[in-house]
């Protein structure tokens, strides 16, 4: 049950019980405040309601602009650094950065999402979910405008500084959803990737199209994605005001963190679902506008194909979880998303310019639908938000710093076999673990960390 506040100490599920607030001078202590010197929030006097209550999460008003909330923290977790693509070119043209470094800095992101991922649980324990969350909207701003200084140096720390923010968001939304959403996670999961590709989708079509029309250079361009993460971190201002009023045992479970999960073989087919689709997806947004201008189809174009391919997305993000609440078998869908990614990919090698449009359907959809259903694996295999946190933690930290070799991988086998045939027959294969790690991951069971 959510509360605005007020006098009643309360903890964060996803934080540590120690994150309440005292009551004021005078006030007596009502029903749910901390007992004395332990920080820890006495049961409610109405203690056989609050697990009916807590099943329900949040309603009514406070549902739709936690929901709101969420949408816009989403939003803002792709475009700063999806938007340096299509001006890499004439960011190199201006800094004199080499071919290695630019691909550095695009890397840079995915290895920040998997190597910080890990601090995020601790962070949600130690300062509440809340606070966390506005923490990485202020990250996001802080380096964009760091991006703003006339220094590669500034360009590569701002990234570093923006990936950060980025990873800490990926691992706690997931737990946030599993808190405060736990009957609507399929419609919220869905959501929140959708707003995942949505924004990825506007930073690729809309950046330099409105770098051109307005005539800024591409510091300034860069920084106008700061304007999104303003706009939410606004948004989510009163949403640290608020707790969610949970049981004492439940708030002593908060303050630890979760033990066991990498002994646990079905956190690790999350996990393997989470890195297969990541290195699949990012390693082909990497190297399809190069396949595709290879084959004869003009540069713009190509960008314009990745761009379409990311809308398509957005229908797949929101369509999979929404399924499988409508009892549809998780594992099937997992199925069915790799099997159009492999139908969308077998296109790219066969007739790469001829079909390029339907082929960017089918992979838009289906790496759509392997997103969406690696988030909501990580909300429904966790009892509780405390482990979907840490779950979150696991998968998306050896996930993306996976994701992170793709791109360097292919490219190599590229040079290594002077073509895109082995490149597209690698990811191909990859496909075929990804669907055995999506059908175990999706069996309706639950991880066992303590």
């Amino acid at each position: 049950m959510r509360d605005t506040g007020g006098p009643a100490a309360v903890a964060d599920a996803g934080g540590p019980a120690a994150v309440a607030e005292e009551p004021a001078a005078g006030t007596p202590a009502g029903p749910g405040a901390a007992a004395p010197g332990t920080g820890i929030p006495e049961e409610p006097v109405a203690a056989a309601a609050a697990p009916a209550e807590a099943s329900r999460g949040v309603t009514g008003r406070r549902a739709l602009y936690l929901g709101l909330g969420v949408v816009l923290l989403a939003l803002n977790l792709r475009p700063a650094l999806v938007a340096v693509s299509p001006l890499v070119g004439t960011l190199r043209d201006d800094s004199g950065m080499s071919a290695a470094a630019a691909s550095l800095l695009t890397a840079l992101p995915l290895l920040c999402f998997g190597l910080l991922a890990p601090i995020a649980p601790r962070l949600g324990r130690r300062f509440g979910m809340e606070r966390s969350l506005l923490g990485t909207m202020a990250l996001i701003c802080g380096g964009t405008a760091l991006r703003l200084l006339d220094s590669v140096v500034a360009l590569f720390a701002g990234t570093v500084v923006i990936g950060a923010g980025i990873a800490v968001a990926n691992v706690l939304l997931p737990g946030l959803i599993k808190r405060d959403f736990p009957a609507r996670a399929g419609l919220m999961t869905g959501l929140y990737s959708m707003s995942l590709f949505g924004g990825a989708a506007l930073a690729a079509g809309v950046t330099v199209p409105f770098q051109q029309a307005v005539g800024l250079n591409w510091r300034a361009t860069l920084a106008c994605w700061g304007a999104l993460a303003v706009l939410a971190l606004v948004c989510w201002l009163p949403q640290i005001r608020t707790r969610t009023r949970v049981p004492a045992a439940a708030a002593r479970a908060a303050a630890h963190p979760v033990r066991g999960l990498w002994r646990d073989p079905l956190a690790w087919q999350v996990t393997g679902y989470m890195g297969l689709q990541s290195l699949s997806y990012y390693a082909a947004a990497a190297w399809l506008p190069t396949m595709l201008t290879d084959a004869g189809t003009s540069a713009g174009d190509a960008g314009w194909m990745l761009s379409f391919s990311s809308l398509l997305g957005i229908t797949g993000s929101f369509l999979a979880p929404v399924l499988v609440g409508r009892r549809l078998r998780a594992g099937v869908l997992a199925a069915v998303g790799a099997l159009l990614c492999a139908a969308g990919l077998t296109g790219v090698l066969l007739a790469p310019a001829a079909g390029a449009s339907l082929w960017m359907v089918l992979l838009g959809l289906g790496q759509g639908a392997a997103i969406s259903l690696a988030l909501l694996f990580i909300v429904q295999r966790a009892p509780d938000a405390r482990h979907a946190a840490q779950l979150s933690s696991m998968a998306q930290c050896f996930g993306y710093v996976l994701a992170a070799t793709g791109p360097a991988v292919l490219g190599a086998v590229h040079d290594l076999s002077g073509s895109w045939t082995v490149p597209l027959a690698v990811l191909l294969a990859l496909l075929l673990p990804q669907i055995a790690a999506g059908w175990c991951a999706a069996r309706p069971r639950q991880v066992a960390g303590r």
